[in-house]
């Protein structure tokens, strides 16, 4: 009787340069247990300098890999149709005068877009009407509103953005971060389509 196997192919891997990429690695693999090793350990891909930051891994591959080695199996392929693999290369270290630099960089261009932004709105005029009618008095400063809305500014920053340096507030993620994930995931399918049609050549070639 024919064995049948089953894969699903895994989102994003992160490899090291010049290393072989295995069956095991890119996805999820349910097989009989006499054969489920074996196809794990299968080599579909070796890294090259060529390849640069990014390889597209087609489930096409996958199965053609699998039917050289072991060609009665039913290959049965669900899920994604490609792993996007990230080639790691050593990082370079960021001096701390550079670091310094942009940290200092941000921290103002934060500081007056807030301030702008408070100028455009008339908020200290504001401030100094609603001071007026609690207290009926006329003052050019009012700190009792100043003072508390400071601090407000910083805390509704922080919930915002969901993070006290690297703690969570809470497992909600934050605007920011799903802002991140959509712009991968778009990153994600800018890639695939722009490597699918090296990655069909590859399985030609091979």
């Amino acid at each position: 009787m024919e064995n049948s196997i089953y894969i699903r192919l895994r989102h994003r891997l992160q490899v090291r340069p010049n290393e072989r990429i295995k069956v095991g690695d890119v996805s999820q693999v349910i097989a009989p247990e006499e054969l489920l090793q074996q196809i794990k350990r299968l080599v579909i891909y070796q890294i090259k300098k060529e390849d640069n930051n990014i390889v597209i891994i087609d489930v096409m591959l996958v199965i053609k890999k699998i039917l050289e080695v072991f060609p009665e199996i039913d290959v049965q392929a669900i899920g994604p149709t490609q792993t996007i693999v990230e080639i790691i290369y050593r990082k370079k270290r960021v001096s701390k005068l550079l670091f310094i630099l942009v940290w200092f960089l941000l921290f103002v261009g934060a500081a007056l877009t807030i301030m702008n932004f408070h100028e455009d709105v008339s908020m200290q005029i504001v401030q100094q009407k609603i001071y007026t009618m609690i207290t009926g008095e006329e003052v050019r400063k009012p700190l009792l509103f100043q003072i508390p809305y400071s601090f407000g500014l910083g805390l509704g920053m922080i919930l915002f953005f969901n993070h006290v340096f690297k703690k969570r507030i809470n497992e909600e993620p934050s605007p920011l971060e799903v802002e991140m994930f959509n712009y991968q995931q778009d990153l994600d399918r800018y890639v695939s389509l722009k490597e699918n049609k090296e990655s069909m050549k590859r399985i030609d070639d091979d």
